[in-house]
């Protein structure tokens, strides 16, 4: 039942198209494998394989061209949420959004340009980062691109960091490859991930 309203909303769209469906975590990575889509919502509780490691496993599988993972959850604490992001996952939604809301998820992580809830993503990353040392790549970040990560973590796209840094937006997207070379991160929720986790931002930052 959740299928078919998620599929009826999305397929409304002219710009989305749903191009499969799948009801365990095993099949899931089978189908994602197959048909190569730009974005998926995965539950992360499912039978057989739960979403974190199905996530795991369809990143792993496609290092290069890897779709967008967006986590489906009932509790936005949720430790499993925290753990789908660790393992790759763009973002997650909750499965009481609404419709424009599920929409606009969609939308925006396939953009890849911006965080999808960036406070909620910051909330779980202060509560859950387990790290107390400093990580080397912290040393290794330069003063704009550690303003730069700041400003990722806030949500803002590159076209906002630019205004607010005085840079021009191809020079943002040269600091934020740079950011994410550096502490290891595939996307900007990984980097935020990273850089709680790494002791560069701090749950009252």
């Amino acid at each position: 039942m959740v299928r078919t309203a998620l599929r009826a909303i999305l397929s409304a769209e002219p710009d989305i198209d749903v191009v499969g469906e799948a009801a365990t975590g095993a099949e899931a990575v089978s189908v994602v494998r197959e048909l190569r889509p730009d974005v998926v919502l995965m539950d992360v509780r499912m039978p057989e394989v739960d979403g974190i490691r199905a996530t795991e496993q369809i990143l792993r599988g496609a290092p290069e061209g890897a779709p967008r993972i967006v986590v489906v959850t009932t509790f936005e604490n949720d430790a499993y949420v925290y753990e789908a992001l660790r393992a790759g996952a763009a973002g997650f939604l909750l499965k009481r959004a609404d419709a424009d809301a599920l929409v606009g998820a969609v939308r925006l992580v396939a953009r890849s340009d911006s965080l999808l809830f960036p406070a909620a993503v910051r909330a779980l990353a202060a509560e859950h980062a387990t790290r107390q040392a400093v990580a080397p790549w912290v040393a290794r970040l330069t003063g704009r691109e550690s303003d730069v990560l700041r400003l990722m973590a806030a949500g803002l796209t590159n076209a906002e960091i630019a205004g607010r840094i005085g840079v021009g937006a191809a020079t943002v997207k040269t600091h934020v490859a740079a950011v994410l070379a550096k502490t290891g991160a595939r996307d900007r929720t990984q980097a935020v991930i990273a850089a709680y986790e790494g002791g560069f931002l701090r749950r009252d930052s």
